[in-house]
């Protein structure tokens, strides 16, 4: 569950292990993360959200501004 530690969690996600996570829909992390580009990398065209930036911006923002 979201902020839960556990040792064996994976520092990146792909958008869909991410929407399951966070529980938000995978177009909305696209423009997120478009606008924030801490907020993930690239491998190859491949978009990977970092687990740990995206919690804490999470948890610091009311509203998803993408």
């Amino acid at each position: 569950e979201f902020m839960e530690t556990t040792e064996n969690q994976k520092v990146l996600l792909t958008l869909k292990e991410a929407a399951e996570y966070f529980g938000i829909g995978i177009n909305t992390l696209r423009r997120l993360t478009n606008k924030h580009t801490s907020l993930c990398i690239f491998n190859g065209n491949k978009r990977m959200i970092k687990r740990k930036n995206m919690e804490k911006w999470l948890l610091n923002h009311n509203v998803l501004d993408c």
